[in-house]
């Protein structure tokens, strides 16, 4: 029978090179996570942040695998996307509140009441329904189709990109940072309202959460680029353009609703996380804090 990292490298289509980095870097991180899970009682929560591209999706999935067949616990990865408000909620917003809203992703577009409580019965008992969101379209999919899984479980992995992001002072927000923001919130009421948001249902969250871990990016900037191959290898993977693919004007558009969060937390972020995976431009990790400092890779 395959290694189960066999299986994990053919399910999620990445190449053995990819696991020499995993075992170097992530496995260690797994032994964290475990030994501190065994140390207390119940439910292990977990922070994961890392902007769009960064890879944090693929590493809660190898840390779930890791801890099941290496450490014999219950693991479940969650995606902070899984709890978007359904498009016909962000219609309302973007109605009643400011047109970007519509667009899924920044702040004030999740549903973390949902959220809260999904994080709650996971660390209770029975059988839980966790909520599953189609980007193909759009929403949220209905309760018939959500994952079940059995409660209590071990470790809680949820991954966002705004994870762990605080709000300003308004006088931060005063200023566009981009030409999204110039152009179409010249008021700021959508960054003002993203930000609110920010102070009253996120920050509280945060403190539910028992350990932070980061992948940083090395700059902003990266982010454009990574997103940018995330679409062009759907648009391989679907034999050229396709619907819901976007060009490079409509990309840049996209990204533009994540900067202000994107560059604070890169800034502000290490600071507060438990452990730091720094990347480089390859997505490959170059630095690491709040880890003993892994073995070096076997010479070739």
């Amino acid at each position: 029978m395959a290694d189960w990292r066999e299986r994990f490298l053919e399910e999620q289509r990445l190449t053995p090179a990819y696991l020499r980095g995993a075992t170097r870097y992530f496995e260690p991180l797994a032994a964290e996570l475990a030994g501190r899970r065994r140390r207390r009682e119940g439910t292990l929560t977990v922070a994961v942040n890392g902007s769009q591209g960064s890879g944090k999706s693929t590493l809660c999935a190898y840390l779930r695998e890791v801890l099941a067949h290496e450490h014999g616990l219950s693991c479940i990865d969650l995606s902070l996307d899984d709890f978007y408000l359904t498009r016909a909620e962000r219609e309302a917003l973007a109605a009643e509140v400011h047109p970007l809203l519509r667009t899924r992703g920044v702040p004030g577009t999740h549903d973390t009441g949902l959220l809260r409580e999904t994080l709650k019965r996971l660390a209770g008992n029975g059988r839980v329904a966790v909520p599953r969101f189609s980007k193909a379209d759009d929403d949220r999919l209905p309760a018939e189709q959500w994952s079940r899984v059995d409660a209590p479980v071990d470790v809680v992995l949820l991954e966002g990109w705004c994870l762990g992001a605080r709000s300003v002072a308004a006088a931060e927000l005063s200023e566009p940072i981009n030409e999204l923001e110039r152009d179409e919130d010249a008021q700021g009421r959508w960054r003002n309202y993203c930000n609110d948001r920010l102070r009253t249902h996120y920050e509280p969250l945060y403190d539910s959460f028992d350990c932070w871990v980061m992948l940083a990016a090395p700059a902003f900037e990266q982010v454009l680029r990574w997103r940018t191959e995330q679409e062009e290898k759907l648009r391989i993977a679907r034999g050229g353009a396709g619907s819901g693919l976007m060009d490079e004007a409509a990309l840049r558009r996209f990204v533009a609703h994540f900067e202000r969060h994107t560059r604070h937390c890169l800034a502000q972020l290490p600071s507060r996380c438990d452990v730091v995976l720094s990347l480089d431009e390859r997505r490959s990790i170059v630095s690491l804090r709040g880890l003993p400092a892994p073995a070096a890779p076997p010479e070739s």
